[in-house]
Order: structure tokens, then sequence, then C-alpha cells
């Protein structure tokens, strides 16, 4: 009786750790972990624009600020509200003395924001109150919506 070998079929060789692909659930967990570290790095990076802005925007009002006090200084006064910015870029009807222009560029100055200043003169809080309503755009508000003014040098 002479033995032989018995027929098998063949079976699939198991693969390796390594040879193996991603399951779809170890592809969510990564993309999750991706999303969240985007999110916390994305999230900081946005904070510190807005406040990079904001100190941008106070010293923007006290450049204003030296602009209006150089147009005081050779009309005599300060443009009236109605006037506005625009007298420290183009010449207001009926002053005959005006040297400027006052401001660097030749349009109205806005905040990083893209709003206009909010100036008056006579002002409540000093002889102008010169203002930008900060990233919202609206009086009053926290945090980057916090209005930035020229009489409150703490206000951010």
């Amino acid at each position: 009786m002479t033995l032989r070998p018995r027929a098998t079929t063949p079976v699939p060789a198991r693969r390796s750790l390594r040879e193996r692909g991603m399951t779809l659930i170890e592809i969510l967990v990564v993309l999750t972990l991706i999303g969240v570290v985007l999110g916390l790095v994305g999230s900081n990076y946005l904070g510190k624009s807005e406040q990079v802005k904001a100190k941008a925007t106070k010293i923007e009002i006290e450049q204003i600020g030296q602009a209006l006090d150089l147009f005081k200084l050779e009309i005599g006064r300060y443009p009236t509200s109605q006037e506005g910015l625009q007298a420290l870029v183009t010449a207001p009807a009926g002053v005959s003395n005006w040297a400027g222009p006052y401001w660097k560029k030749n349009t109205v100055p806005r905040d990083p924001w893209g709003h206009d200043f909010v100036y008056q003169s006579p002002g409540t809080h000093g002889d102008y109150d010169l203002m930008s309503y900060g990233a919202d755009g609206k009086e009053g508000g926290d945090g980057v919506n916090k209005d930035i003014t020229s009489w409150d040098a703490n206000s951010q």
C-alpha cells in the first residue's frame, strides 16, 4: 500500500499586516484627526488675524488723529462732521488756507475690515470722536466686534 499524497486545494495565503490595505474605519479616523488638527490651527490663526486688525485699527486712528491735528494747526479748527475725513484729502468749501492733503493717500481712510471710520466733530469725548465699529461694522459688540475709539486708549 503506497501512500499517495492527498490532493489538496490551495488555501489562500493570509496576507501579513503590512500587505493589507486600510479599512474604511481607519481612513475615517485619520481624516477626523486631520480635521481636528486643522480646526485648532485654523481657529488660532483666525483669532490672531482679527487681533492684528484691531491693533492696526488703533494705530490708524492715532495716525488719522495726527492728520486732524495738522489740519487744525493750519485751518484753526477740526473738520466738521459734515466735512468729515474727506477734508483731509480735498479742501472743504469755503476754506482758503487749506494746504493739504493731510492724509498720505488720495482716498478717505477705511478700517482694516473695509468699513468707513465714524467721525464726529465736535465730539462728545473731546474735540472730535473717531471710531471703528470693529469686524462686524456695527456699534457695540465684544471681542473682534468691539468698537475701537480715539478717546479710549485701552479699548482693545
